[in-house]
């Protein structure tokens, strides 16, 4: 086994470059990981200043991370020209210019491929790339197809064609759960939609914290016929696992290849985010209703994040099945590693280390591995097992 790339980085030059909201809790409290690494604090360049710019250059020694443009309005105006960020419209103008602020950067030492982003930003693109790799993850009713989703009339064509009752529908490029809508019929014709959209009268969308559940199907197909020309996702809603009465799923932090971090959610709606009444449940139960199965799963989070090899942090939501014996790959997400006080898995290559400190730690040492390995493939040899798996 080689020295782990998560070896204590300290002594060596590192000169960090996060792009984000300078304002954001995010972006602190990864400044301050970067401090009590023994490095200095990191130049901030704001996403604003890039989309205005239409661009920006890096030395080729910054080490550049970036960070999520979420919860600023100014910036949210300027990716998806929507004044009240609220509302749910426009998510297909913000993949387009997000997309091509990242590509409008120069230079540097990039953490996050765009071409690989371009993927993890539309769950379709990322849903047919796991499926291509052997990743299980949930059926899609028409596989293969190009043809994009119109209206709900489309949503229950596919439905029906496939035989899935039960669905998720989301948007290609939404995040956070907005613009999620689980969906369930019965052989009456009976449809109701477990959502956290807000329908007002006027026909707008907005993003609510409450869930609610809609039955009139008018109003369903209104939400569906207004997210659909920013694209839609369709997936089998598979029945998760429980824990402690409530439905639970994970979200698994995968760092240079590695496994290292895993936060148990839970709910009592379809919904686990954390902002709609989620709450997290407990690992070392969910470990226990998994016994010999766990190894299995954190494997498949590793084979999820080895589809985008050029990226150096990715969080994998990882869907239990009833029994806790099998698991599918939900989405994988680019910014998914905001999980306060989570420190990694005992035994893992980043135990004891908070989710930023893991990169930090990482993000030389495989950058450099990255530079000597074949592009398509980039390995990586790490010490440590997880949860008794071993790669």
């Amino acid at each position: 086994m080689g020295e782990s790339i998560f070896s204590d980085t300290r002594g060596g030059p590192a000169r960090w470059v996060v792009v984000g909201n300078g304002a954001n809790r995010r972006v602190r409290m990864f400044a301050e990981a970067v401090r009590a690494a023994g490095l200095s604090s990191p130049r901030v360049v704001e996403w604003r200043t890039i989309l205005r710019a239409g661009g920006h250059e890096f030395a080729a020694d910054d080490i550049v991370r970036l960070d999520s443009p979420g919860e600023d309005p100014e910036v949210d105006e300027l990716l998806r020209d929507m004044k009240d960020a609220a509302r749910v419209e426009g998510s297909a103008l913000w993949y387009s210019r997000l997309l091509a602020a990242v590509r409008s950067m120069r230079g540097g030492i990039r953490l996050d491929d765009p071409a690989e982003l371009a993927v993890l930003f539309d769950k379709r693109l990322c849903h047919a790339r796991l499926a291509a790799a052997g990743v299980p993850v949930p059926p899609v009713p028409a596989p293969g197809t190009a043809v994009p989703v119109r209206d709900w009339s489309d949503v229950r064509a596919r439905m029906r064609a496939a035989d899935m009752p039960r669905v998720f529908v989301k948007l290609a490029h939404g995040s956070s759960a907005s613009g999620v809508l689980a969906v369930e019929s019965t052989p009456s014709g009976r449809l109701q939609a477990t959502t956290s959209v807000e329908l007002t009268a006027e026909g707008r969308l907005y993003n609510s914290l409450r869930v609610r559940r809609y039955t009139d199907e008018r109003e369903i197909a209104a939400i569906v016929d207004r997210l659909a020309p920013d694209g839609l996702h369709i997936e089998r809603w598979i029945p998760k696992a429980s824990l402690a009465g409530r439905v639970a799923d994970l979200r698994v932090l995968v760092v240079a290849g590695r496994v290292t971090h895993a936060v148990v959610r839970t709910s009592r709606t379809p919904m686990t985010n954390l902002h709609l009444g989620g709450a997290r449940g407990d690992l070392g139960a969910a470990r226990a209703r998994a016994g010999d199965r766990w190894a299995q799963a954190m494997s498949i989070c590793e084979r999820a994040a080895a589809c985008f090899p050029g990226t150096l942090c990715v969080a994998v939501d990882l869907l239990p099945a009833v029994g806790w014996r099998r698991f599918a790959v939900g989405e994988v997400n680019a910014f998914g590693d905001l999980l306060p006080g989570l420190t990694g898995l005992d035994g893992g290559p980043a135990a004891g280390l908070d989710t930023y400190t893991a990169q930090i730690t990482a993000a030389r040492r495989w950058r450099g591995l990255a530079a000597r390995e074949h592009p398509e493939s980039m390995e990586l040899s790490a010490a440590g097992t997880i949860g008794g798996h071993a790669s």
